[in-house]
């Protein structure tokens, strides 16, 4: 299956945002004949300008929802991982979604672990605790996309391995991490939390991210890529708006797997 990874600059406004996204599958499907699925960051739909959350809030068929479904349709492919602000009644969720070709809505996940840094003392001298803006999930998510099972995740998931381990145990081919990981915990942690996610669990990681000067509080890594389960990059967006793409194979996974069989040694 060939994919593409997404990383955009996302701000306040949605239009900017979807337009940008358009953009980049139209030149990736020109470069890469053959794309079936496009991959998003987290909170591709509208970002915080900084001082409030964001009040575009996606509800089950709402004007905001109809336009990230269109985007499938409209480039007929599969538009996974990417996140939007949600309203669920009286609550506000991180939640993951992934469309068909069709428009056919095939799974959401709802972010569980919920980002929180103190950095009082610090230049930027302040507490950043999404709880405050969003409720957390409680389950995680599978969908099937062209043979292979994806496991869903966002961003602060990564470092939770436990998440991971189990899907692992429902045997997921491909990890999708929808990130915006900022600029100082990107280069300390990101590749190395990535790879280290792909090795033990053996799947393909694909982990979207934001990447530039959002507002004045936050600054996003970039450095989307794709990890094989052997946890080599094969594809990454390094610094600035782009994508990129890779061939995922199943038989690969397969080789990886019987050659080294971790899965057994696991607890039932």
């Amino acid at each position: 299956m060939k994919v593409a990874l997404i990383q955009i600059c996302s701000t306040f406004n949605p239009s900017e945002n979807i337009d940008k996204i358009n953009r980049f599958i139209i030149k990736a499907k020109t470069e890469e004949p053959g794309l079936e699925a496009v991959f998003l960051p987290e909170v591709f739909y509208s970002m915080s300008d900084g001082t409030k959350p964001t009040p575009y809030l996606v509800e089950a068929t709402n004007e905001h929802f109809e336009i990230i479904r269109a985007i499938s349709m409209n480039h007929n492919l599969y538009v996974l991982g990417g996140t939007a602000a949600t309203k669920v009644g009286d609550k506000v969720i991180n939640r993951n979604y992934n469309f068909s070709p069709s428009g056919e809505l095939i799974g959401t996940y709802d972010k569980i672990h919920l980002f929180s840094v103190n950095l009082k003392g610090t230049e930027k001298n302040t507490i950043i605790d999404e709880a405050d803006v969003y409720s957390k999930g409680h389950d995680l998510k599978t969908i099937n996309v062209n043979n292979f099972k994806i496991g869903l995740s966002i961003c602060f998931d990564l470092r939770f391995p436990e998440l991971y381990r189990e899907y692992h145990k429902e045997n997921v081919d491909i990890l999708s991490i929808s990130s915006a990981f900022t600029v100082p915990t990107g280069k300390a942690h990101w590749e190395v939390l990535l790879r280290a996610r792909a090795i033990e669990n053996q799947a393909y990681v694909i982990a979207c991210d934001q990447w530039g000067q959002h507002n004045k509080k936050l600054s996003t890594y970039g450095h989307s890529m794709i990890i094989d389960p052997w946890g080599e990059v094969i594809a990454n967006c390094e610094e600035g708006e782009g994508f990129a793409c890779a061939e995922l194979s199943m038989d690969k996974l397969n080789k990886i797997r019987t050659r080294m069989n971790v899965a057994r040694q696991l607890p039932t």
